[in-house]
């Protein structure tokens, strides 16, 4: 079945204005709440937006109004009214340059799955002034795919695996994992500021996300947070940086950065973070970034019991930093 959206005979409106569009569901977007298959297809228009033309019944499936927590089923006939979307939004062309990154940063694909080692400094998708992340650069480069989201999420300083949907089926089967906090083991390595506690194994502290006036999201250990833990590993340490492997048990925003500046060891390059007279010593000896790299992933695939890991290298700017550094004995 095709999944681009059938057109019917659109309704009065002059050349240049959007058009009513009729989307026939099929199995790629089956059990989708309908606000977030809105989002997609009406890229750039905000939430509020979608949420009032839902109760304009504006939109209709089936020619009746919904909710937006009703899920979609294959054959559904979604009535998409006319909205204006920004261009920049719809990006049309990528780079040959971040289309060779990407296209050589693909560490497993398979008919339903992709992992990706995303670059440092690449957002995962577009918003908040930012017209181009990976998930928009993936589906334009890569225009034959049907279907591709984000199963999870990395900060946009943050590099290595992230995992990319190339089914609705497994991206359902993916969260339901990452939900349940069963089948997929994320590993990351962090450089943090000065020496790591001795018996530290693991941080508990529930993280409340809060906003400053300036609009900016800061996260902080807070009783009224959510309960959050990390698991952490001391892999090498030097005179003044401790290099860890830390195993996040919850996905709570900005978790692994937040609980090692708990700890007493913020991350180095961390300019949210972090300590500034650490960071610029560290500057000096060549870490222009956030030291966090998603260093691996382990999963189970759907019907097997068979485990899979994927590797991300760090990228050689990193590995050339710690090999500048002296190792503690």
């Amino acid at each position: 079945m095709n999944e681009r959206p059938v057109e019917s005979k659109p309704e009065k409106q002059t050349e240049n204005r959007p058009k009513v569009r009729f989307v026939t569901i099929t199995d790629a977007h089956e059990g989708q709440r309908i606000d977030n298959f809105l989002l997609r297809e009406l890229k750039g228009v905000p939430k509020s937006r979608i949420y009032r033309i839902l109760r304009k019944g504006e939109v209709r499936v089936n020619k009746g109004r919904v909710k937006p927590e009703y899920k979609l089923a294959i054959d559904d006939l979604v009535r998409v009214p006319p909205v204006v979307v920004a261009e920049r939004t719809a990006p049309t062309s990528v780079s040959d340059s971040l289309t060779d990154l990407l296209e050589n940063a693909v560490l497993y694909e398979d008919g339903a799955l992709l992992v990706v080692n995303k670059p440092s400094g690449l957002a995962v998708h577009g918003g908040s002034g930012i017209s181009l992340g990976l998930i928009e650069a993936l589906r334009v480069i890569r225009p034959q795919a049907k279907f591709l989201e984000l199963v999870h999420r990395l900060d946009r300083d943050t590099s290595g695996c992230i995992m990319v949907a190339k089914k609705r089926s497994m991206l359902k089967y993916l969260q339901n994992c990452l939900r349940e906090r069963q089948g997929i083991v994320k590993r990351y390595k962090a450089l943090v500021s000065g020496q790591w506690p001795k018996r530290c194994n693991m941080v508990s502290a529930p993280l409340l996300k809060v906003s400053l006036q300036s609009g900016e999201r800061m996260v902080n250990v807070s009783p009224e947070g959510k309960k959050s833990s990390t698991q952490f590993e001391v892999l090498a340490r030097y005179s003044d940086a401790t290099l860890l492997e830390a195993r996040p048990i919850t996905g709570r925003t900005h978790q692994i950065r937040v609980h090692a500046l708990h700890a007493g060891c913020p991350l180095l390059g961390d300019e949210k973070y972090g300590r500034p007279e650490d960071n610029r010593q560290f500057k000096h000896k060549g870490l222009k970034r956030l030291f966090l790299h998603a260093a691996s992933l382990t999963f189970c695939l759907p019907d097997t019991e068979d485990s899979i890991t994927v590797e991300a290298p760090l990228e050689p700017s990193l590995d050339r930093l710690l090999q500048s550094l002296k190792v503690q004995p």
